[in-house]
């Protein structure tokens, strides 16, 4: 079961935590797995960990030049793309009377735009092979919204309905499209919370404590199998319970 023994899937943002955890998870079910990111010292020690069955792509996904040749150089060099996984986006937060033109097109143009390039670009060879698995990374904040955070809330609520439209289109060349939307998830981004606000928003959650990359990472593993061949259009929450969707 969960068996990804001769797929290739590739995986943007890997350099973060939730990223890295979802490379682990796919090349430990046997993927040859291609990670994309900016900081180019995690990409090695990644792929220095991981040893074999493993690419790095360093790319900024901020410039369209990078977007245009990502999936192109990850074909040059491992064949074709079987999953592509979204994981890759950034956040500008403010209050929305505060928030820039460029903060707001900046995070959608990276947080919407660069996965529906990616899925566009990718889906071509999915659609000759007649098999594909793309997920993508969402957020709880997509679902429920959040202060200080609508360019991103945008963004992510947008991939619900990207995904959900490309599932339809997509569905009877047995490529799946789902999302992965984690609630609050231990990462560099959460660590900057302040404790006060940190502690309220554990207690907020009904398992009481924020989740880890490698429950984010397994929720994409599964939804990368097989066994997962007939769920497609689907947000699945790894939220602890948060928001009860």
């Amino acid at each position: 079961m969960f068996d990804l023994v001769g797929k290739i899937a590739l995986v943007t943002g890997a350099t973060g935590a939730i990223g890295g955890a979802i490379a682990r998870v796919l090349h430990r079910m046997g993927a040859t797995v291609a990670i994309s990111g900016t900081k180019v010292d995690n990409l090695e020690s990644l792929t220095s960990e991981l040893s074999e069955r493993i690419h790095a792509f360093p790319c900024n996904l901020s410039l369209a030049e990078d977007v245009d040749n990502l999936i192109p150089s990850v074909e040059r060099v491992c064949g074709r793309v079987d999953i592509l996984v979204n994981n890759a986006g950034v956040t500008k937060d403010n209050l929305m009377i505060r928030m820039t033109d460029e903060d707001w097109r900046s995070v959608v143009a990276m947080d919407l735009e660069v996965p529906f390039r990616l899925m566009r670009a990718v889906s071509r060879n999915m659609i000759k092979e007649r098999w594909g698995r793309i997920i993508n990374i969402s957020s709880i904040v997509g679902a429920i919204g959040n202060p200080g955070q609508s360019n991103y809330a945008a963004a992510k609520s947008g991939l619900f309905g990207l995904s959900k439209s490309a599932a339809a289109e997509f569905a009877a060349r047995n490529i799946t499209v789902n999302c992965v939307a984690p609630g609050f998830i231990q990462s560099p981004m959460v660590e900057k919370i302040p404790a006060t606000r940190k502690e309220y928003l554990e207690k907020s959650i009904p398992m009481s404590r924020v989740g880890r990359p490698e429950e984010v990472a397994a929720a994409v593993g599964f939804l990368a199998s097989n066994e997962a061949s007939y769920i497609t259009g689907h947000v699945l929450h790894v939220n602890g319970g948060m928001a009860m969707i």
